[in-house]
């Protein structure tokens, strides 16, 4: 007989930032980054049915002036998005949207690209008075240091006064 484990005994640990930690003008510069590979992009754009062969077929690619296959934009912006998880979002609330998403240049299989975040706005939820909304500013850079992407996305944020079960570490 199995018996089920007894977690009475965990210290609960808080994850992420709580909508107090956050103020206008605050800056993340998000951990050591991420390198994209070719198989990144090629499985990104293959499970995700983007059969547009400029991110699939090289030298499709270079007949249309790049050096290679770009990385699939969609995939930039989310892995961008996950470079600033831990900062931004891990303390938990719905994801709100991303607006003004701008590509600034293509970006190749084996750059590494990292992140920083600006808080733009804070504001308390009207309809949620545990929650606050957040709004960042993401840059992302490749490895020279040239822009890539910019974007804005907001999330409700949890009060550090609010109620509710942290997860066991």
């Amino acid at each position: 007989m199995t018996t089920q484990p007894d977690f009475t005994d965990f210290e609960l640990v808080p994850h992420g930032n709580r909508f107090e930690s956050f103020s206008v003008d605050q800056v993340f510069d998000h951990h050591w980054g991420r390198t994209i590979t070719e198989a990144d992009t090629v499985k990104f754009s293959t499970d995700t049915c983007a059969w547009r062969p400029l991110y699939l077929n090289r030298e499709y690619a270079q007949a249309d002036g790049h050096p290679d296959i770009p990385v699939n934009p969609t995939l930039l912006l989310c892995v961008a998005v996950g470079l600033s998880v831990e900062d931004l979002s891990e303390g938990g609330g719905p994801f709100l949207g991303v607006n003004d998403v701008e590509f600034h240049r293509p970006v190749y299989p084996g750059v590494t690209v990292t992140a920083q975040s600006v808080v733009e706005d804070t504001r308390r939820s009207a309809s949620r008075p545990e929650s606050g909304i957040v709004t960042w500013k993401t840059t992302v850079r490749d490895a020279v240091g040239e822009i890539v992407l910019t974007y804005r996305r907001s999330n409700l944020i949890r009060s550090k006064d609010a109620s509710r079960t942290e997860v066991a570490r």
